[in-house]
């Protein structure tokens, strides 16, 4: 009995999880003809080519966001006070990025033998995810500090993911740039609230997402791996949100910027020389 206070309901748990992994293993016998909309912005046309695989991820996306919400819901804390669906929002955040960014690879290895393994992947990779979620729910919970920790480096661990997916894809600049900076703006919001114990810190996310943005934009020029150019984004993601949790934690001067530094260091020289 112990141990059940500590995980979601099984049934709403497994419900969700088989849905999303369903909706995936699906693509696979389903065909559907592309369609490529043309948009015109100053005078460029913008081809965006919109097929089968885009559709479910979006799909996907929003069962995830909505399945999280039934899980955590059997939480005692959440259950007893029902709160609306806004107060809910921040748990939504990393369970849907992690069903939207299982598709990436998954698009990428279609008809493969590791197809299966990514599949499989990912669906223990969100089930760690919903669980940690609803660790995270009550601040009292025994095992509150250990899912936090988890949802970080989770968050973290998806965007580089996420960066090699796009990167590898070979997509155009107006193509990944809104996906970049629109996971890292969901990164840092989710990490933030975190830190520091439940506080909504947009601009500093919103900050975070535009500085990446341009940083992304220098790199995508150059001549990269994708795991090098998805570690050099990496890099200035963690470092300026880990600056952003310490100045509102109080901290200032050289206690603020030792851990931010020390992490770019670390993530951009193993880029530079342990990437390839």
């Amino acid at each position: 009995m112990e141990v059940q206070r500590y995980m979601p309901d099984r049934n709403r748990l497994s419900v969700t999880i088989a849905m999303i992994l369903l909706a995936y293993a699906l693509t696979g016998f389903v065909v559907i003809p592309s369609i490529t909309i043309s948009v015109n912005l100053l005078g460029i046309a913008l081809p965006f080519i919109v097929d089968f695989h885009t559709i479910v991820s979006v799909l996907v996306a929003a069962m995830a966001a909505t399945g999280s919400d039934w899980v955590l819901r059997s939480h005692p804390a959440i259950a007893s006070s029902a709160p609306a669906w806004q107060a809910m929002l921040h748990h939504w955040i990393l369970p849907t990025l992690t069903a939207w960014m299982i598709g990436f690879p998954l698009n990428f290895l279609s008809g493969e033998p590791a197809w299966w393994v990514m599949l499989g992947g990912g669906g223990a990779l969100l089930t760690l995810v919903l669980i940690s979620e609803y660790n995270v729910v009550d601040s009292a919970s025994l095992y509150h500090p250990l899912a936090s920790l988890v949802l970080t480096a989770l968050s973290f661990a998806l965007y580089l993911i996420l960066l090699i997916s796009l990167w590898s894809s070979g997509l155009r600049l107006y193509l990944l740039l809104p996906a970049m900076v629109l996971a890292a703006a969901l990164v840092s919001l989710r990490t933030l609230y975190l830190r520091t114990g439940g506080r909504w810190l947009l601009v500093w996310s919103v900050g975070i997402a535009l500085i990446v943005g341009q940083i992304a934009t220098g790199f995508h020029y150059w001549p990269l791996s994708s795991l090098r150019f998805g570690l050099l984004v990496l890099g200035p993601t963690y470092a300026l949100t880990s600056l952003a949790g310490a100045i509102e934690e109080g901290r200032s001067g050289r206690g603020a910027l030792v851990e931010p530094l020390v992490m770019l260091s670390l993530v951009w020289g193993l880029a530079f020389w342990g990437a390839r």
